[in-house]
């Protein structure tokens, strides 16, 4: 079966951080590009960041800049979503999701094929 299975979320403090993985099982990431997104309560779902296939490009939404940080061991099939200095606007159900082949490496989530559950982050003191 074909999965992508997020973890590492959780309840932080402000200022705080979380490591986000992304875990594929029924077949290799190494061959896509990754993308993450976010999706807070009652607001539409937005792209975070992408990292390609091989980890040498990545891109970031301008709320995360600076704060966020893909990374990817494919030898482990996982890929990361470092997140620092954590803040409400950063609350939400996080996802990661394979590129379709042939489409650039940026934050249209159409351009994605196939997506994990999600991992719920809140931020809160």
């Amino acid at each position: 079966q074909l999965r992508l299975v997020e973890s590492g979320g959780g309840l932080v403090q402000p200022g705080g951080s979380l490591r986000l993985s992304c875990v594929a099982s029924g077949f290799t990431l190494d061959s896509y590009a990754i993308g993450w997104f976010r999706q807070a309560p009652g607001k539409e779902r937005e792209g975070v960041s992408c990292i390609s296939s091989s980890g040498d490009i990545t891109n970031y939404a301008d709320s995360v800049k600076g704060r966020f940080t893909a990374s990817r061991d494919n030898a482990k099939n996982t890929v990361y979503l470092q997140m620092n200095s954590l803040n409400s606007d950063d609350i939400g159900v996080y996802y990661c999701a394979a590129l379709k082949p042939f489409r650039p490496c940026m934050l249209g989530g159409a351009d994605f094929g196939f997506w994990g559950q999600g991992t719920q982050v809140t931020v809160s003191s």
